[in-house]
């Protein structure tokens, strides 16, 4: 039999299918879709509808349909707005497009009808075919039950109906499946065939809806659940209200919750603090543990998490901010700027940790200051002095009484950012007791390969302390442990000249002391040789404390004299300074300004920079004792046995007795005995007043010394150079012995120091021998007695030939 063809519009559904016999009803807004619909109403009203593969194409071409539909009759169509209709149609015959050849203005194919299988009456009262009607009854059944929206005249339709491909396609029709689902059915041409995967496809559904009819009936259980604790806490909250404990506890939990939330936490910390949240909406009202909870989120939601500077990373800017700011100390500016241009260059390295150490007053804290203002940077101080407890850097479990987070976590919260500049104060005055060590809980917060997640006590949450740059102060690195320095890289700043001093007064402390005194700019006048005398005469430090504290006397004073009206004016002289700072000056080092025996000028360094050590030496008759007094220490007492040693192994070559040591006592003494004296730095000192002593040879004047001796009499190096240098200048020395293996210090010296002082580099007790000891004076030429003199005596008692001989 010839197959029969049509050529007809077509209508492209999106996700509908339609089935023969079937009536269905639908919007249609696409304008090929109504231009369709008119010429079909034109012709015979049949219309070929066939459903689009993918639902999202707007203009569809033959790839994009399926190749089954269904030919139906328009029945009713009713235009809705200009730009879309609603029609109803009444499927008729399964079809299949040939071919697709109209896509414009609207589709049109040539389609050929397909005959469906008709089963035999046989096959219809088969127990096979019965046996799939009653699975099929009961998937429906069972769908039914579960699903929403099924009509009742649909299931009584299908109760009723034994057709089995009118049966398949019916149920196909009314309920829910995907559309590809559908057109599966709809392609099947053999009744038993699309019966049976209409029943695979119903056991499915009913899974699915009996897995949805489950997780509903979870939901429904919790909501049930969270509607009886609510209105239980609305109970709650109305008890306390009318008890006067109204405390809206429920709106300070969602106020934690949305705080937590609005942080945008990584996940670990975000889950430990809800947790936290939900451990206090259990906790009685008034209750310790409910205070502690509360407590400890405040200071966790108080830390300025992700919040951070933007950091101004320029080496020019850094230096000018510290041209500015400071004066000297070169080369610690240089190794700092190095630092900064390292970020400059690498942002996302890893930095490093500077220790500044130095004598107090030289400006360790202010340069920390001055760069975090170059960098941008937030700043907050930790002063590390005295502190003796683990707790105080790590913190305390919050479980305590009073526990809080340590120091650390809390300079982070009160600078508001995570990437502050932490100053770590006065490292080296950490103490450790049974509490524990604070500088062993420092060795992980100074680690930069462990510092990313630092776990306080009391917070149990990770911080990232990796942005945070470090810089440590300290006054000796001798009480730093060892690990904690190995983290560290130290930068020496050492004493500042009188030269320093001077421009630091000039620049900066005397305009600060005027300013804060309300001093006009003219009210004061002060020369360099009154700010000289103030720092030689009435200062005696390393740093510039001392000195601003001065001026600052200077400037009340100027006070006083400017309120009595009777001047408008001051220049203060030198001889004003007495009455001015109500002090008399300092009284000069002692030492030796004219050429004596035993008595020799050392150089020593303090704290408060560089000092004259004079050294006397007294030799007396007696059982070979040596006498050391002064308030010694070991290493300068091993130094005064070492350089007697010397001083007997060279006895022969000196001129001294090879017995002295046997029948004569020395006694080597440093003044000011009530300060203690250590180090091997006065060696060479000791040893030459000691040979003067002895050899009864005057030593030259306007000379100091310095240097270690050992047996064999060499001069080791020393350190501080700088400040015993400064020293020797400020005494009005002109001549400064020193190691050889120190020359190179030399460079570190300031200009009007080296231009000052003549140095002369030694390598052995020999050199400095022959430098400090004026050579014996010839006797007169007409003094000697000559032989003709004695002639007549030599004569008269041993004869002419002694005399010849």
């Amino acid at each position: 039999m010839e197959p029969i063809t049509l050529n007809i519009p077509v209508l492209a559904l999106r996700g509908l299918t339609v089935f023969p016999h079937m009536n269905l009803t639908f919007d249609v807004e696409r304008a090929i879709s109504i231009t369709a619909l008119e010429r079909a109403m034109e012709a015979d009203q049949q219309i070929f509808l066939v459903t689009q593969r993918e639902i999202g194409v707007n203009e569809p071409e033959e790839k994009d349909l399926y190749q089954i539909g269904t030919v139906s009759h328009i029945s009713q169509v009713l235009r809705l707005s200009k730009t879309s209709v609603r029609v109803m149609v009444e499927g008729r015959q399964r079809a299949r497009m040939r071919r697709l050849w109209q896509t414009a203005p609207f589709l049109q194919a040539n389609v050929e009808l397909l005959e469906e299988e008709t089963p035999s009456e046989a096959f219809r009262a088969s127990p096979r075919t019965e046996a799939l009607l009653r699975q099929t009854w009961n998937l429906f059944g069972d769908y039914a039950e579960l699903a929403t929206g099924v009509a009742e005249e649909v299931v009584s339709t299908v109760m009723d109906c034994r057709d089995v491909g009118y049966l398949a396609d019916f149920i196909t029709q009314n309920i829910a499946l995907r559309h590809t689902d559908k057109q599966e059915i709809l392609e099947e041409m053999a009744p038993f065939l699309r019966l049976r995967k209409l029943n695979g496809f119903l056991a499915r559904e009913s899974n699915v809806l009996g897995f949805e009819h489950e997780l509903e009936g979870k939901v429904r259980d919790q909501l049930a659940r969270t509607q009886r604790d609510q209105i239980l806490r609305t109970q709650i909250r109305v008890l306390q209200n009318e008890l006067g404990e109204g405390e809206d506890v429920d709106d300070e939990i969602d106020d934690y919750r949305q705080k937590i939330a609005a942080l945008g936490l990584d996940e670990e910390t975000e889950k430990h603090l809800l947790k936290e949240v939900n451990k206090l909406t259990k906790q009685p009202f008034g209750s310790a543990e409910g205070a502690v909870i509360r407590n400890y989120l405040d200071v966790c939601l108080e830390m300025p998490w992700n919040t951070a500077t933007k950091e101004r990373v320029s080496v020019e800017v850094a230096r000018k901010v510290l041209e500015r700011d400071h004066f000297g100390l070169e080369k610690v500016k240089e190794r700092i700027l190095e630092t900064i241009a390292v970020r400059q260059m690498n942002p996302e390295g890893r930095g490093q940790i500077l220790c500044l150490v130095g004598p107090p007053g030289v400006g360790k804290t202010s340069i920390a200051i001055s760069v975090a203002k170059a960098l941008n940077r937030k700043i907050a101080r930790l002063s590390l002095g005295g502190v003796r407890d683990e707790a105080d850097i790590r913190g305390h479990r919050k479980t305590y009484i009073g526990a809080m987070p340590g120091r650390i976590i809390e300079a982070i919260s009160h600078s508001g950012s995570m990437n502050p500049l932490l100053l770590l104060d006065e490292i080296d005055k950490l103490g450790s007791d049974y509490r524990g060590d604070p500088a062993s809980a420092l060795l992980e917060v100074l680690d930069g390969e462990q510092n990313n997640s630092f776990r306080d006590h009391f917070l149990e949450i990770p911080v990232d302390l990796s942005k945070i740059m470090f810089i440590t102060t300290a006054n000796t690195t001798d009480t730093i442990p060892r690990p904690l320095l190995d983290r560290m890289e130290v930068l020496q700043l050492s004493s500042y000249t009188d030269e320093e001093k001077l421009q630091i007064a000039r620049q900066h402390l005397l305009g600060k002391q005027m300013t804060e005194h309300g001093l006009k700019r003219g009210a004061l006048r002060m020369g360099d040789d009154v700010l000289r005398a103030i720092i030689r005469d009435y200062t005696r430090e390393s740093g510039v404390r001392q000195l601003e504290r001065r001026l600052g006397a200077v400037c009340r004073k100027t006070d006083m004299r400017l309120l009595k009206g009777d001047v408008k004016r001051i220049t203060i002289t030198e001889a004003d300074l007495p009455k001015l700072l109500d002090c008399q000056p300092f009284p000069p080092a002692l030492h030796t300004e004219k050429e004596e025996i035993g008595v020799v000028n050392g150089l020593a360094w303090t704290e408060a920079g560089g000092e004259i050590l004079e050294v006397e030496v007294n030799v007396m008759e007696g059982s070979g004792k040596l006498e050391l007094t002064g308030n010694l220490g070991d290493v300068m007492k091993e130094s005064a046995q070492a350089a007697l040693s010397c001083l007997r192994s060279r006895a022969a070559v000196l001129g001294i007795e090879a017995d002295f040591y046997k029948t004569k006592d020395i006694h080597v003494h440093f003044p000011e005995g009530a300060v203690p004296k250590d180090g091997p730095s006065a060696g060479i000192a000791m040893a030459t007043a000691m040979l003067s002593a002895l050899t009864e040879r005057k030593i030259k004047a306007g000379y100091a010394m310095t240097g270690e001796i050992t047996l064999r009499g060499r001069v080791l190096p020393i350190g501080g150079l700088k400040e015993k240098t400064m020293a020797a200048k400020r005494n009005g020395l002109h001549s400064v012995l020193i190691p050889k293996d120190n020359v190179r210090d030399l460079e570190e010296i300031d200009q009007t120091v080296r231009a000052a002082l003549r140095f002369v580099p030694v390598e052995t007790v020999d050199e400095v021998f022959a430098e400090m000891f004026a050579p014996a004076a010839p006797v007169a030429r007409e003094e000697l007695p000559t032989v003709a003199a004695f002639a007549p005596v030599v004569r008269e008692t041993m004869g002419d030939a002694a005399l010849r001989q």
